[in-house]
């Protein structure tokens, strides 16, 4: 892209119907519900299914030209104490800022039982932490070690007893990131074959309870079809960003915020709704000039061209429905009295709350876990948590006072629903008493 023409304008301040409908269209995303990666993930799953190592070896060898033996799988404590130590200095400082900063956060987060007691019936929810989970992490140019912490951390801090970490050919920096997270075992494994091996187990590759971390198409396809075999976090779309901007926010810190989401994908959703009209020309001008020297130059111009948008709106009020409708992975409030704003939305994955708090901060050190809800599922879903690596187990103990108290409801309900079993299993406890009463 030679020239960048800008990100398009959506005017919804009168009735144009087209922007109506471009406007609707942005808010009906859908992250990878369906497509040809479907099928791929398909078929890799039923081979892996009925030949494991052995389909994990050839689908990696055809789809990432990387030739494996079973044995090789698995990274050694040698090889990771080695990669770890090869990181810069520097660099293993900014990670241990982070990783302390995530578990500082989580422990934030640790549940407790719940339940109560009446007369003679006790009731409660018991909180088990679940035994193994995947944590998946793109290989290659797509590295992110602070998914690694972002993910794994989490799980540890919910007491998980193994955590594993699934990445092909794992850099040094995410060998370290799981170094620091406390990451039991890595295998150089990746793609829908790894998610297949993960949820189904193979000879070399233990069976996990939930698979977290984000993935491409294929990833993505093959966590949804194992869903039921294993839990998920989510289904992950592209990255997004709203900023809700009013004529007191800065062009540069905007389009600044709109980039570094903009960079990460072509299929990235960068957008700021403002009831600002003199904000347009100020942003465009500072996109072009903060593109002109980005690296990843053509990969954000091409989402900002495609999937970014200036959301033209009346007023505070507009800006703040525009959030909700949106539901957005990442927002951003650069508008006055910014704090009851975020009070007021319903709908986000974060809420990055003024000007000093830009999204990149949550990205990496601020420490609430940046695996989040995407294509608007922040209307129902929440970020990574601790919560994600627990389960509960209803715990009910009756006596029979209690369940005397309750059986002619249970047999009048269940005989109600034609299901003559229940309202005897109920009865019949008395009636056993009633006749050794008898007998007596």
């Amino acid at each position: 892209m030679e020239t960048f023409p800008g990100a398009p304008l959506v005017d919804l301040r009168g009735d144009d119907p087209g922007a109506r409908e471009r406007w609707r269209r942005m808010c009906q995303r859908s992250a990878g519900l369906e497509g040809e990666a479907d099928a791929v993930a398909r078929a890799i799953l039923a081979d892996v299914r009925a030949r494991g190592d052995a389909a994990v070896i050839d689908h990696t060898e055809r789809l990432e030209g990387r030739a494996l033996r079973a044995e090789d799988f698995e990274i050694d404590d040698d090889a990771r104490r080695a990669a770890a130590a090869r990181v810069a200095p520097e660099l293993r400082a900014a990670l241990e800022v982070a990783a302390a900063n995530v578990d500082a956060f989580h422990r934030t987060q640790v549940f407790r039982e719940s339940g109560l007691q009446r007369a003679d019936a006790r009731l409660g929810s018991r909180v088990r932490p679940l035994g193994r989970v995947a944590v998946y992490a793109p290989g290659g140019t797509a590295a992110y070690p602070s998914s690694v912490l972002m993910a794994a951390i989490p799980a540890r801090v919910a007491g998980v007893r193994e955590v594993i970490l699934f990445t092909p050919r794992p850099s040094d920096v995410v060998v370290l990131a799981a170094e620091l997270a406390g990451v039991d075992r890595i295998f150089a494994l990746g793609g829908a074959q790894a998610i297949a091996a993960a949820a189904l187990g193979t000879a070399t590759v233990p069976r996990v309870d939930k698979i977290v971390g984000p993935g491409n198409a294929y990833v993505t396809a093959a966590k949804r079809q194992v869903f039921g075999l294993c839990d998920i976090d989510g289904i992950a779309g592209p990255s997004e960003v709203l900023i809700v901007a009013d004529e007191g926010a800065d062009p540069e810190l905007i389009a600044a915020d709109l980039l570094a989401q903009a960079e990460h994908d072509p299929l990235a959703c960068p957008i700021v709704v403002s009831d600002a009209p003199a904000l347009v020309e100020p942003i465009q001008a500072a996109l072009a000039r903060q593109l002109a020297t980005l690296p990843r130059r053509a990969i954000a111009a091409r989402a900002l061209v495609d999937h970014g948008a200036i959301v033209l709106v009346r007023d505070r009020a507009a800006m703040l429905a525009a959030a909700d409708e949106y539901a957005a992975e990442h927002l951003e409030l650069l508008i006055a009295d910014a704090d009851a704003a975020a009070e007021a939305i319903t709908c986000a994955g974060a809420i990055f709350v003024g000007p000093w708090t830009p999204e990149a901060a949550g990205d990496y050190t601020a420490g609430p876990s940046h695996v989040l809800p995407t294509a608007g599922a922040a209307r129902f879903a929440s970020p990574l948590g601790v919560w994600d690596f627990l389960k509960y187990t209803s715990i009910l103990r009756m006596g029979p006072e209690a369940l005397a108290a309750e059986a002619p409801a249970i047999a009048r309900l269940a005989r109600a629903e034609g299901l003559e079993a229940h309202a005897r299993a109920a009865e019949l406890r008395f009636e056993r008493d009633d006749a050794a009463e008898g007998e007596r």
